[in-house]
């Protein structure tokens, strides 16, 4: 059984429309002058209480109806667009470059993206709504497979899919598996050719004719994520493969990510820089609770924010790691990741990191669980 929702209530007829509840008051002055029987039954007093009643309903269906119609052009579009790709091949990048903001976190490691991450790319004929997802990659761990799960998920869920292949590597194994994988998704697939920026000009006409030789496409675009290449074109080609549809987040929204969410990805970015090759896969940051220190008398500023966070690692030599000599790499940590949350906060912060071990969280449903996984 389908309940509709606040939404569709106020969406449909209203049913005061058309009457004139005005006029009740007259029609029961009449009725009750022709029948004795109806001035003994009703009380005039709860009868004008109960009309006033239904004017008050009437004038709160009819306020709320501007607000259910949108401006927005006949021809508008608006739709889902997944982005997909082997590990490290520059989704993040092309999401933030697309949004024209930071919605996703970056780095040169690997598996970075761990969330299907959503920014929304407004613009006066279309909205996109991009879902940056993890690398798609052979799984060696239960996240591993989790990751992936994530991947299978926004590809059932969107109107029209990016495949980023790198022009700075040959198209190896992985890419030919995703395009594989891709032939049984029914939606218009756009082929992307990220880091034109990294290779000379040549290679990147090799590079485009391998593309075109991997899998039938809906369009084929190069692009620098770097230096805005070819972005505004590839908003184009997106903006025509998805449905005619009202817009679907109001025009301010960059992303609808939660904020505890964005805070422990600027730290978990800010503690991939500089760190080994294995480290970045037995990390992961948790909000533990962000609380408001009481007002100081005098002060005029907002109150400091305490914003209390777990790093989870594997090992205690990972730990020792994260921490560093002194806690300095620690303190580095917060310094990179502090300006990141203030700003999104719009409020000073006071950063509390804990960096802890958890053994082979990866691998443990319990702990994924808890992580959001």
């Amino acid at each position: 059984m389908h309940f509709p929702s606040d939404d569709e209530l106020m969406a449909g007829p209203n049913a005061f429309d058309g009457v004139d509840l005005d006029a009740l008051v007259e029609d029961e002055d009449s009725q009750s002058a022709a029948s004795d029987e109806w001035d003994d039954d009703v009380d005039e007093a709860q009868m004008q209480a109960d009309i006033a009643d239904l004017k008050a309903l009437r004038d709160e269906a009819n306020a709320g109806a501007g607000l259910l119609a949108p401006d927005y052009p006949d021809d508008f579009r608006a739709g889902f667009v997944s982005i997909v790709g082997r590990p490290n091949v520059g989704k993040s990048t092309l999401t933030n470059a697309l949004v024209g903001h930071k919605v996703a976190i970056t780095s040169g490691r690997p598996e970075t993206t761990r969330h299907n991450i959503r920014g929304i790319v407004h613009r006066p004929q279309s909205q996109l709504v991009l879902v940056d997802t993890p690398g798609y990659h052979r799984p060696r761990t239960l996240l591993g497979k989790r990751l992936n799960d994530m991947v299978r998920e926004a590809l059932a869920e969107v109107d029209c899919v990016v495949f980023c292949l790198p022009a700075n590597q040959r198209i190896g194994p992985g890419d030919q598996f995703i395009a594989r994988e891709l032939r049984d998704i029914r939606r218009p697939i756009i082929a992307v050719a990220t880091k034109c920026d990294t290779v000379p000009r040549e290679r990147v006409m090799k590079h485009l004719i391998a593309i075109e030789r991997l899998g039938e496409w809906a369009a084929i675009v190069p692009v620098s994520s770097h230096e805005g290449k070819g972005i505004d074109t590839l908003i184009d080609v997106l903006s025509q493969h998805v449905p005619l549809s009202p817009p679907l987040y109001p025009a301010d929204d960059i992303t609808d990510e939660s904020r505890d969410t964005l805070i422990a990805e600027f730290i978990r970015e800010a503690a991939l820089e500089g760190i080994h090759d294995e480290l970045p896969h037995s990390l992961a940051v948790q909000v533990e609770e962000i609380i408001e220190r009481p007002a100081r008398e005098g002060d005029t500023r907002k109150p400091l924010l305490d914003v209390h966070v777990n790093v989870y690692v594997e090992r205690d030599s990972q730990k020792a790691i994260i921490i560093g000599r002194r806690g300095a790499r620690l303190k580095e940590i917060g310094t990179k990741a502090r300006a990141q949350i203030e700003e999104l906060l719009g409020r000073r912060i006071y950063l509390d990191l804990h960096v802890r071990t958890a053994k082979d969280w990866q691998s443990d449903p319990k702990m994924l669980g808890r992580l959001g996984f």
